[in-house]
């Protein structure tokens, strides 16, 4: 360790995390809540008894599963620009920018993977309780929204934080779209002052404290869960 550079990395802390972490945790944040939702809508259109509603739900969830993100936020950090054009009839590509190109490609992204931990969640509640919601004179998203849907998140918190979790760590493959995350802050600084070692262990170091200490954090909300039950 002799010659590791400790003071590269304090003099670089306050970008670091104020423009990297930052840009992360907003990624995170705000596809976290996008994928859920839309994520949330996939599965009931995948449970839907409605063959072509069905039909396209699966065809989208398993062509994003089979692609890898990485090819994801290269082609949409392209095309959106072109399809938001076409969307709005302008005749140049609208200017979306890193940050928001890479936050729709988060959500449609991982909104497929929230997408089969919701179903799971929708299918472990008995299906006498969609019966008695019926039975009480509710429409089928009535039932959904006031029975199964608080049930499910319930049930399903843990591997929801879980996937969000390893959405956190995905928020890195940003570096292809040159967007300045917390690892491409880093990366800046380690090719500015030479000092790749001392910057990607710190990278490391970080993102295994953050993620590790989430991890911990869902393990004991998986056993109050499971204390409830």
């Amino acid at each position: 360790m002799q010659g590791f550079d400790f003071d590269v990395i304090q003099r670089s802390w306050g970008y670091l995390f104020r423009e990297g972490m930052s840009f992360t945790l907003t990624l995170t944040a705000l596809a976290m809540t996008g994928g859920i939702v839309f994520g949330t809508l996939l599965a009931m259109m995948r449970l839907s008894s409605m063959k072509p509603v069905s039909m396209l739900a699966g065809a989208y969830v398993n062509l994003m599963r089979s692609i890898p993100l990485v090819l994801v936020i290269f082609w949409f950090f392209f095309l959106v620009p072109y399809i938001g054009a076409w969307v709005i009839g302008a005749k140049e590509p609208i200017k979306v920018g890193a940050f928001w190109s890479a936050a729709i490609t988060f959500t449609m992204f991982e909104a497929a993977y929230y997408c089969e931990i919701m179903r799971a969640g929708i299918q472990s509640i008995p299906r006498g309780q969609v019966w008695s919601g019926y039975a009480l004179g509710l429409d089928y998203w009535q039932t959904m929204a006031r029975i199964v849907l608080p049930q499910a998140f319930r049930n399903m918190l843990p591997v929801l934080l879980t996937q969000t979790i390893i959405l956190f760590q995905d928020t890195s493959l940003v570096y292809v779209i040159s967007a300045t995350d917390f690892l491409g802050a880093a990366a800046k600084v380690a090719n500015r002052d030479y000092r790749l070692v001392e910057m990607y262990s710190f990278v490391a170091v970080v993102y295994f404290v953050v993620s590790y200490g989430l991890s911990a954090l869902v393990r004991r909300l998986q056993e109050r869960i499971a204390i409830i039950k």
